[in-house]
C-alpha cells in the first residue's frame, strides 16, 4: 500500500525549457492511466506553481484537502508545496499553466507587486476565482498554448512566453481586486507577513496568539484585528489552521506515526494532539491518513 502522496516535480519534455509549460486539462485526462508516477485524480503535492483555467464543463478540484467546485471561467491557483487532485469529467476543458519557482523569480520585475506577494502566501488570496463573462483572459491562454506548441524554436520564443505570462498575471491581479481578500493596507499586510514568518519558526514552541503579538511588539487585540481584516478569522484560528495543515501534510508525506508527529509539532502528550486534530478536522490523525492514501 502506498504510504506517501506523490511529490510531483516540474518535468517538461520541451527542449530548452526555461521552467514554464502549458497543457490542456483534456490532454492530461486522456493520458491519466499512462502516467507512471501518480494518478492526477489522487492527492499529490506539487513542487511548482500552477494556474488551472477551466473553459468548459463542471467538476471539482482538491487544493490542500478542500474540494473546490469548478465550471466554465473558474481559475484555480496553487503555490509550490500545496496538495492537489483533479476530478475529470466528460466535457471538462481548459488549460494548466505550470511554472517553477526559479522561473517566477526571474519574472519578478515584470509582475504586479501584489501578485508576487500573493504567490508565496496562500492565505492572502482565494484559491478559486470566477472570471467575468466579458473578460478577454481566455485569448491570452489560447495564445500562450499556441505559441508554446509552435515547434519552430527561435530566440524570441522565450520573450514571447515572458510577455504573455506577464499579461496573464496582470489580468489575474485585476480580477483579484474584487475579492474579499484584496490587499489594500500594506502596513497591515507587512505585520501579517511578519506574524506568519514568526509562526513558521515557532509554531512548535507556541500556539498562543499572545506569544506572537509580544514578539511583534503589538497588542494581542491589534494582531487579532489584522487577522480579521485580512483573513476574516482570529489570530488563534489562523495559528490552528497553520498547525493543522502542517500536520496533514506531514501525515500523508511520511511514514511517521501520529504519536511521533505529536512530539514533533510541540505537543507534550500524543493524546492532546489527537484531541486537537479531531476537534478541528472531525478525524483522528490515523483516520485522516487512511482517507487520503
Amino acid at each position: 500500500m502506498q504510504k506517501k502522496v506523490p511529490q510531483i516535480v516540474f518535468d517538461s519534455k520541451k527542449p530548452e525549457n526555461s521552467g514554464i509549460e502549458i497543457l490542456t486539462i483534456e490532454s492530461l485526462a486522456s493520458r491519466k492511466t499512462e502516467i507512471i508516477d501518480h494518478n492526477p485524480e489522487k492527492a499529490h503535492q506539487v513542487a511548482f506553481h500552477m494556474i488551472v483555467f477551466y473553459t468548459q464543463g463542471e467538476s471539482k478540484q482538491l487544493v490542500d484537502f478542500v474540494w473546490h467546485p469548478v465550471k466554465k471561467n473558474t481559475i484555480i491557483h496553487l503555490s509550490k508545496g500545496q496538495i492537489n487532485a483533479f476530478q475529470f469529467t466528460e466535457k471538462l476543458k481548459g488549460y494548466i499553466l505550470l511554472f517553477t519557482e526559479a522561473y517566477l523569480k526571474k519574472q519578478i520585475n515584470n509582475l504586479p507587486k501584489n501578485e508576487y506577494l500573493r504567490l508565496f502566501n496562500t492565505h492572502l488570496f482565494l484559491t478559486s476565482i470566477q472570471v467575468p463573462q466579458d473578460s478577454n483572459i481566455t485569448r491570452y491562454f489560447d495564445l500562450f498554448y499556441e505559441e508554446y506548441n509552435n515547434h519552430t524554436e527561435d530566440l524570441n520564443q522565450q520573450n514571447t512566453y515572458k510577455s504573455l505570462y506577464s499579461i496573464i498575471f496582470s489580468k489575474l491581479e485585476g480580477l483579484k481586486q474584487f475579492q474579499p481578500f484584496h490587499l489594500k493596507q500594506s502596513k497591515q499586510v507587512n505585520i501579517f507577513l511578519d506574524f506568519k514568518a514568526l509562526l513558521e519558526l515557532h509554531f512548535k514552541a507556541s500556539r498562543n496568539a499572545d506569544f506572537y503579538a509580544k514578539k511583534l511588539h503589538i497588542t494581542y487585540k491589534h494582531l487579532n484585528t489584522i487577522c480579521k481584516d485580512i483573513l476574516s478569522i482570529t489570530a488563534k484560528q489562523y495559528i490552528d489552521s497553520f498547525v493543522i495543515l502542517e500536520a496533514k501534510r506531514l501525515l500523508i508525506n511520511s511514514d511517521i506515526k501520529s504519536s511521533e508527529l505529536a512530539y514533533d509539532l510541540g505537543f507534550q502528550e500524543p493524546t492532546n494532539f489527537v484531541k486537537y486534530f479531531k476537534k478541528r478536522t472531525d478525524f483522528t490523525p490515523n483516520n485522516f491518513k487512511k482517507n487520503y492514501l
